[in-house]
């Protein structure tokens, strides 16, 4: 997809955002029952390795490896990535400074999931959990050989920190959302962890969510005085396959695979894990990354943008064939991302507005001229899923829609789903000009004589803060259009710290972000798009409707996959209604380019690009890209 300029913030964010999806993504797992034989009414007892929302899993307790992974591939080597801006700290969850990339790297969790199923999690640091039918609590039972990378063992007593370090100094949006759901763990025994959900609370989720946990060392954090919410260079031991080797602040961060790997045999480790070492290089924006991949500087890229994609891949490791240059299918969602408007702003509380300056970016003409018409328009926040709502609803989406019918726009119950404008071939589509006028003057924003919208004596001014040079010609021509139908327009792009700072505070108009969203709904629609989330930079645009919250309870109720997809089908189409964000593009798939020396299996996962993960090193092609200078 297009740059985005959100890479600026470095993975601390994205860090807090798989702690967010531990309450957004139902998971699944492999059920043994057995009957608890107690008293009267007693409870069935599920003992399992691993959990399901619905029941549907993949592998069984006798796998040997994951499907889509080479059981064979060779261990070994160097995969170089690049990153941009600056870093300050190894601390990913704190809010404080910039975490440097990959930072989690070294943590596990309870559960891990797969890249080939949508929500499936199966032990790792646990060898197997039990719940009650009711999932009042869940118990698991953790394996004993599992080692930090210290070679001190991973007890119970060390999730249970975890767990209350998260909730005591994490990031406040997921420390209050947690404490809420999650108020007690103990550990039964070194080997044994129990969590127990609050009390008329929903249960969806909520084993996922506990067993998502990452897990430090207790002895390190008491014996360092260490706190989780303050930037520190310093950093617990962790369990998983890599640890920092090295780093110079700024330029590079090495991280190395831990030979003493307590999990390396797992079967669901088999064939993962292959690089020797991981290396990030940091440049200020991509354009020098760029030119520094071609000099052989770092060895793997991931493209983002169309505009490089289509020109800047014709330099002579390209010809030579010492550059491999793949498009590779991409099955997840499509990022929901696009224009934000920050609703925090009394000017966008006006969705006449939000439409008006909406129907200014021009896709059309931005595809196909800036672009390279590599792209697809966006509609849904689920686009191309079963989440995704169409055409006019019908049954149980309809029922639901009408039982919050005295809380939305009657149109949504009668008209199609809204779908992103259509534009013309030229740069300002006039027709979309007239109408975007005509609510702006609607709404009471008037044209003055020097050509700017006023309304009680305020300008209609729309500041967008961005941070990706890259990102300047597309933002430049939605600038002008604006600028044409009267509003003040400024594009402001800003260094990578100064960005996350004012995102942090939500002192933006407009920027270019987007919502996480997953095949599987549950909990976490309420962080992103309910009222628990106004605050929290997982819903950057600070939207809440009391129907989508009615609708979310639905969706997290659910007992089956289609019931939760009626109540998420709803909800997409109302937000989609009240356009809070400009949808812009999406390509499923997966621009690389990387020096021959790296291999993956033939059949891919759909989940998962996995570069880092299941790919591995060519020793023999490596060597003969050195001999002829194609490496430094």
């Amino acid at each position: 997809m297009q740059p985005d300029p959100r890479t600026a913030r470095t993975l601390a964010r994205s860090t807090s955002a798989r702690l967010g999806q531990r309450l957004i993504l139902g998971l699944s797992l492999i059920f043994l029952t057995l009957l608890w034989a107690a008293s009267g009414g007693a409870e069935e007892i599920i003992e399992a390795d691993g959990y399901s929302t619905f029941g549907e899993f993949k592998y069984g307790p006798d796998f040997e490896h994951l499907d889509y992974v080479n059981p064979d591939a060779p261990k070994g080597g160097e995969i170089s990535v690049w990153a941009q801006g600056t870093f300050d700290t190894f601390n990913p969850y704190s809010s404080k400074g910039r975490a440097g990339a990959l930072s989690t790297i070294g943590y596990e969790s309870l559960l891990v999931g797969t890249a080939d199923e949508v929500s499936a999690e199966y032990c790792l640091l646990c060898e197997s959990l039990e719940y009650p039918e009711s999932e009042d609590w869940v118990i698991f039972h953790m394996r004993k050989d599992a080692r930090f990378s210290d070679g001190t063992p991973v007890t119970a007593h060390d999730v249970v920190f975890s767990h209350f370090l998260l909730l005591e100094q994490g990031l406040p949006s997921y420390a209050s959302a947690v404490k809420a759901l999650i108020p007690e763990a103990e550990a039964l025994d070194d080997y044994t962890v129990k969590f127990t959900f609050a009390p008329d609370v929903p249960r969806k989720n909520l084993i996922n969510q506990a067993g998502g946990v990452p897990v430090w060392s207790k002895d390190w954090y008491e014996r360092t005085g260490t706190r989780l919410d303050e930037s520190s260079l310093e950093i617990s031991p962790g369990s998983g396959p890599y640890v920092l080797d090295s780093y110079d602040i700024n330029r590079r961060i090495v991280y190395k695979r831990n030979p003493d790997y307590w999990g390396k045999d797992l079967p669901i480790n088999v064939g993962r894990h292959n690089f020797d070492t991981i290396r990030v290089e940091y440049f200020a924006d991509s354009q020098a990354a760029m030119e520094a991949f071609k000099a052989g500087e770092y060895t793997f890229r991931q493209e983002t943008s169309s505009l490089s994609w289509a020109t800047a891949y014709d330099f002579p490791a390209v010809d030579k064939g010492w550059v491999k240059l793949e498009e590779l299918d991409d099955g997840t969602l499509p990022g929901a991302t696009g224009f934000v408007f920050n609703l925090r702003r009394e000017k966008f509380q006006d969705i006449r507005v939000r439409e008006a300056l909406a129907l200014m970016f021009n896709f059309t003409w931005t595809n196909a001229s800036l672009q390279y018409g590599l792209f697809e328009q966006r509609d849904s926040f689920w686009q191309g899923s079963q989440l995704e709502a169409k055409g006019v609803p019908e049954g149980d989406e309809l029922a639901l829609l009408e039982s919050v019918g005295d809380l939305i726009d009657p149109a949504i119950l009668t008209e199609p789903a809204v779908m992103a404008h259509t534009s013309g071939d030229r740069q300002m589509d006039r027709t979309n000009l007239r109408r975007a006028s005509g609510l702006l003057e609607e709404a009471g924003w008037i044209v003055g004589d020097d050509g700017v919208r006023r309304k009680d004596g305020e300008t209609l001014s729309v500041e967008f803060l961005s941070v990706s040079p890259t990102f300047d010609r597309i933002i430049m021509p939605y600038i002008e259009n604006l600028k044409q139908l009267g509003v003040d327009a400024i594009y402001n792009r800003v260094d990578p710290s100064q960005y996350t700072n004012r995102e942090r505070a939500f002192d933006w108009d407009m920027i270019f972000d987007g919502y996480t969203v997953g095949l599987e709904e549950g909990l976490g629609l309420d962080q992103r798009f309910g009222k628990g989330g106004i605050g929290d930079v997982f819903n950057p645009a600070g939207y809440s409707s009391e129907a989508v919250d009615k609708l979310i309870e639905v969706a997290v109720d659910a007992e089956t996959y289609d019931e939760m997809a009626t109540a998420v089908r709803a909800i997409d189409r109302i937000m989609r209604a009240e356009r809070f964000m400009v949808p812009v593009w999406y390509l499923g798939k997966y621009w690389v380019a990387y020096y021959d020396m790296f291999e993956h299996p033939e059949l891919m996962p759909p989940y998962s690009l996995g570069h880092l993960d299941f790919w591995w090193f060519n020793a023999e092609k490596a060597a003969e890209l050195k001999a002829v200078g194609a490496l430094r």
